[in-house]
């Protein structure tokens, strides 16, 4: 299986092969492929008669194996390109075209949002006969980082904060950070870093109050901090409901639980919790004030005040009223 930057790579060399299949839940980096596909495989002249694109919904699987029979016009290849395969009705009937692919046709294959059925012969053969490329959801903690790498292939760069900002407000859809991000820089101008002060200028999440502001602030065991970003967030409900605070503190304390048995330097310590570099520090700090014990009390009022956001023993109370409460108990239970 060849990456993505592999794939890319190879065409700008003039590589190409009959079969590509690429598929997975991450549709922005199957995006990314195609248009590349379609800038680059065929000259601009060539691609009136030797470039066809389907749409799973709006097609048969005949009608996308007599595009790849045909013969290219003026031309070396044809490319034919299937978007939107998954919606494509016997899909697997495409099977004898996989089996013995014309050389002269490069077919490309979109399957977005999920994976076909790897126990399938067509499957197998999919696997045996395309360039095969699987687009899987980017991890969280690898979320700064790739924020990173994209602000500098556009040759910019941005503080910590803001991109922490980002990736915590926005998470793991590519696509939309890309569009946030696109937003970024007409914002900023001339410039070519991008601050806190812009994200929330532009894309209205609050440098002071919000959800990565809070986790710090629990994390140092600073109640009057925390409540005072509570009390934003009970003024402004959309910008972190009950229903996603608790479950990124619950995956903050997980992490921190690890880290408190986790050894090695920090290069392993990061690989084995998931905790990006730049936050081992901090997280480190939050495992030290709460103590091993104090961590695993700090999980267990998160599960116990997860069931009372949803009414389990706590009928009538405000989600506010609850995670005032749970504040309370996190931070004094030592």
């Amino acid at each position: 299986m060849l990456e993505a930057n592999q794939i890319i790579s190879e065409w700008k060399k003039g590589k190409y092969h009959p079969l590509y299949w690429f598929e997975g839940d991450e549709s922005y980096l199957i995006d990314q492929l195609v248009d590349a596909a379609e800038q680059m495989i065929l000259k601009e002249e060539e691609r009136a008669f030797n470039q066809v694109i389907h749409y799973g919904k709006d097609s048969t699987w005949n009608e996308v194996m007599n595009s790849c029979m045909r013969y290219p016009m003026f031309a070396e290849k044809q490319l034919v390109i299937l978007k939107e395969a998954q919606q494509l009705k016997d899909i697997e009937k495409l099977e004898s075209y996989f089996a013995n692919p014309l050389s002269s046709t490069i077919l490309i294959v979109a399957y977005k949002e999920k994976k076909i059925d790897g126990r399938s012969k067509f499957a197998k053969l999919i696997q045996q006969k395309t360039v095969y490329f699987s687009a899987s959801k980017i991890k969280d903690a690898q979320l700064p980082v790739w924020i990173q790498q994209y602000l500098h292939s556009k040759g910019y760069a941005a503080t910590e904060k803001a991109i922490y900002l980002l990736a915590d407000h926005i998470g793991n859809d590519l696509s939309r950070i890309t569009n946030e991000l696109e937003k970024l820089f007409i914002h900023a101008g001339e410039r070519k870093k991008i601050t806190e002060d812009d994200v929330e200028e532009c894309i209205g999440i609050s440098k002071e109050y919000n959800l990565f502001e809070f986790q710090h602030a629990i994390g140092k065991k600073n109640f009057s901090r925390s409540i005072q970003i509570l009390q934003y967030f009970e003024h402004n409900p959309k910008a972190a409901p009950v229903q996603l605070i608790l479950p990124v503190l619950y995956s903050y304390f997980s992490k921190v639980y690890m880290l408190a048995s986790a050894k090695g330097d920090d290069k392993t310590i990061a690989s084995q919790t998931g905790i990006n570099n730049w936050f081992l520090k901090d997280y480190k700090q939050t495992a030290g004030l709460y103590g091993y014990e104090g961590i695993e009390a700090a999980l267990l009022l998160l599960h116990e005040y997860n069931l009372k956001s949803v009414g389990v023993n706590a009928v009538g109370m405000e989600d506010a009223d609850l995670l005032k409460e749970l504040l309370s108990k996190l931070m004094y239970q030592r």
